[in-house]
């Protein structure tokens, strides 16, 4: 039963700071590439290798909450 609640726990931590880091990147991203449209070949590398750190955090809680 503990084990249960504890991978649940695990995912829903691991899942939603995640998701709205993700959230935030994009929309930060966006408004800045519509402030300045010739700057958007600079802004979306880092911005998709920030979602990709942010979602590698969401893939270890799924890991970590199967291993349990």
């Amino acid at each position: 039963m503990s084990i249960t609640i504890t991978g649940g726990l695990i995912m829903a931590i691991g899942g939603i700071i995640p998701a709205f880091t993700i959230g935030l990147i994009g929309a930060k991203a966006m408004e800045a590439i519509g402030r300045n449209p010739e700057a958007a070949g600079r802004i979306l590398p880092p911005m998709l290798l920030g979602m990709a750190f942010a979602e590698a955090i969401a893939i270890y809680s799924l890991i970590l909450a199967f291993t349990k």
